[in-house]
């Protein structure tokens, strides 16, 4: 039963050195070493060739090795087979660490700091908020959205969620649906989005949706920080709110196109930090485990887990 890696932009030669001992009675192939189609039983994908998967006629499952699908879903000739996503640990881990590390930056004007050390100025701020006076909304509350509320709770900051349909949630407000959208916005400080992209979320973060974000707060104004997916952002809406004001400062790891183009404008706005899509980088190590852990489960009789459903996109 051998497995099918189809990767670019990502190193296979990594990944083969890692996912071959953890599968050693099996065969790890790659579209250039492919030559017996009818052997493939799993395919691996991250941003592989459109079609790859397509003539593997024993197929049983596909293996994203990123936590999002949408690259994956946009081939369209990928096979009726269980689309598996990844949720581990150590990327919702990582995810967390930056979103923290990004509402901290933020909320306790680094940026501004760091441009008084440049400039040799001893100014204090006379009126630091606390952190439980920060209204924090999440856009997506899946694995990652809800490790990363805990974790800002647990910083003292006020968290409230919002997802696509409703949800209870102990300790956590959670807002639903368009209407609870507007609820969430005008009730937020401080956005931070990691939805995945679905016809849904496409554009999500526009023009009209920052002018409802919170003017009332005690920090001075909205902020955004996106680590979901580039798509669900209009980038040019963005730039304008951080140049006008309606956005006071943003922390992007996502974009519309990626790398990140030098002519955009966001490079040189004093009040962004720009990331390289690595806020909740995928380890090889940790998602080569992932995977080979579920293929010998599923084979043992397992369902799989974290499957796809391909109408909502997640």
């Amino acid at each position: 039963m051998d497995v099918l890696l189809a990767v670019r932009e990502w190193g296979e030669t990594r990944w083969l050195a890692r996912l071959r001992p953890l599968l050693p009675d099996r065969e790890i192939l790659t579209p250039e070493t492919l030559k017996d189609h009818a052997s493939v039983r799993y395919g691996l994908s991250w941003r592989h060739r459109p079609g790859e998967f397509q003539k593997l006629p024993n197929l049983l499952a596909i293996f994203s090795l990123g936590a999002g699908v949408d690259h994956t879903l946009a081939d369209p000739d990928l096979p009726n087979v269980p689309l598996v996503r990844v949720i581990d640990p150590d990327l919702t881990t990582r995810m967390s660490e930056w979103v923290a590390l990004q509402t901290l930056l933020h909320f306790r004007q680094f940026s501004r700091y760091d441009r008084q050390q440049r400039e040799k100025v001893w100014a204090e701020d006379e009126d630091q908020a606390a952190a439980h006076e920060a209204r924090v909304g999440i856009l997506g509350l899946g694995v990652m959205g809800m490790d990363a509320a805990r974790k800002l709770q647990t910083l003292g900051f006020d968290v409230s969620g919002w997802t696509r349909t409703a949800r209870k949630i102990h300790g956590l407000t959670a807002f639903h649906g368009p209407d609870g959208l507007d609820e969430l916005l005008e009730r937020t400080d401080i956005l931070v989005s990691l939805l995945p992209l679905t016809s849904e979320t496409r554009g999500l973060i526009n023009r009209d949706l920052i002018a409802k974000l919170a003017r009332d707060g005690k920090i001075g104004g909205p902020f955004l920080i996106a680590a979901g997916r580039g798509g669900s952002q209009v980038e040019a809406d963005s730039v304008e709110a951080l140049k006008s004001g309606a956005l006071k400062g943003a922390s992007l790891d996502v974009f519309e196109s990626e790398p990140l183009p030098k002519s955009s404008p966001l490079w040189d706005l004093p009040n962004v930090y720009i990331s390289p899509h690595n806020a909740g980088v995928s380890h090889p190590n940790a998602v080569a485990r992932y995977v080979a852990a579920q293929i010998l489960s599923f084979e043992r009789g397992e369902p799989l887990q974290n499957v796809v459903d391909r109408a909502r996109g997640y």
